[in-house]
């Protein structure tokens, strides 16, 4: 049995997330693929911070975590609500932006049991993490050590897709030889997140594929990221 499906198939009696939260500007709002791509290095860049390493002060929940399904809510937040969020500890991604459209913040927090939340993260919506869908990654192939393939079978709002590209990108990091983990991480972590035609999709055969336990926007057990390196 694979890992991703052993982690679908088995959780803890109360289940642990991993919170994110993106900031959703009124006025500067980023892009969808930046969200998305912002969202996935965030999550690798948490896994391997040294909070969350042996000796760490997140390690004992990240462990805990990581024994159960790998589940990410995203919410958003703005203002001072985000930063009352943050003061709790998180890791924060920057990244993207046009002339037209602001970078995208992803900050990611040590996981715990989805209910209680800490009252700073449970005042942050779930709901409304729809961002413009204005273009393709700017991430060019030599860029990225990772590549990320969103299903062109389904149709994920800006926070479900961010949250399945954090899975992809969780499982290539944990998969992949040490070797490659040490170049990713000299780079920041650099990935994409592109879209690949029905065609190329039903041929392509990838070390990391997500499968989506069906609780939200799908239905039942469906995949829906790749990811390789």
């Amino acid at each position: 049995m694979t890992e991703h499906m052993r982690r679908h198939e088995y959780d803890h009696e109360i289940p642990w997330s991993l919170p994110i939260v993106v900031r959703r500007s009124k006025t500067n709002i980023a892009r969808h693929i930046d969200v998305v791509e912002a969202t996935a290095r965030a999550v690798v860049a948490f896994l391997d911070d040294p909070r969350s390493q042996p000796e760490g002060e997140w390690h004992e929940a990240v462990e805990y975590w990581r024994d159960g399904a790998i589940r990410k809510v995203v919410r958003r937040g703005d203002g001072q609500k985000l930063d009352d969020a943050r003061a709790l500890g998180c890791v924060k991604v920057e990244f993207g932006g046009t002339d037209d459209f602001g970078p995208a913040e992803a900050f990611v927090f040590p996981p715990g049991p989805v209910e209680p939340l800490p009252k700073e993260l449970k005042k942050l919506q779930v709901g409304g993490t729809e961002f413009p869908d204005e273009g393709g990654t700017s991430v060019t192939a030599d860029m990225a050590v990772v590549t990320i393939e969103l299903s062109p079978l389904v149709t994920l709002t800006t926070g479900k897709a961010a949250a399945q590209c954090g899975h992809g990108a969780q499982l290539a990091y944990e998969q992949m030889p040490a070797e490659v983990r040490d170049r990713w991480r000299e780079t920041g972590f650099s990935l994409r997140v592109v879209t690949p035609t029905k065609a190329e999709w039903a041929t392509d055969h990838r070390p990391v594929s997500v499968v989506d336990a069906g609780f939200t926007e799908v239905d039942g057990p469906t995949e829906t990221v790749r990811a390789w390196w």
